[in-house]
């Protein structure tokens, strides 16, 4: 099965979530389903600043398993991790391998691999 993650809830959901459970499981190559992408709301964009521990552990398992990670282009204009105006953004101080859109760059990005099931935390 093939799946997607949105993170979009508020507080450490996603450096809890995804730091404790899922990279680990990733990492170790357990997880027992195909991640194909990752898609990051608010705060938690901010787990794929460039040098984050975190976010580069990602990067490298992101790249190594052909998985999307993508930013909200506003969450990220807003936080400093993109340049440029709402959906013609560009990432900047992020790790290898993010981009930044909205959700119909997130239909694209995803069709040409689509997920089975999106689970958002």
């Amino acid at each position: 099965m093939k799946v997607a993650y949105v993170f979009s809830s508020s507080g450490h959901t996603a450096s809890y979530k995804l730091g404790r459970m899922i990279l680990p499981q990733l990492e170790d190559g357990d997880h027992g389903a195909d991640v194909v992408g990752m898609f990051f709301f608010d705060d938690n964009t901010y787990l794929l600043r460039q040098g984050d521990p975190m976010g580069e552990r990602l990067s490298k398992v992101a790249k190594e398993k052909n998985v999307m990670l993508m930013l909200c282009d506003q969450c990220a204009l807003e936080r400093g991790l993109a340049e440029g105006e709402a959906r013609s953004a560009k990432p900047i101080g992020t790790v290898e391998g993010v981009s930044v859109g909205c959700f119909p760059d997130l239909y694209g990005a995803l069709s040409g691999n689509p997920p089975d099931q999106v689970i958002t935390l």
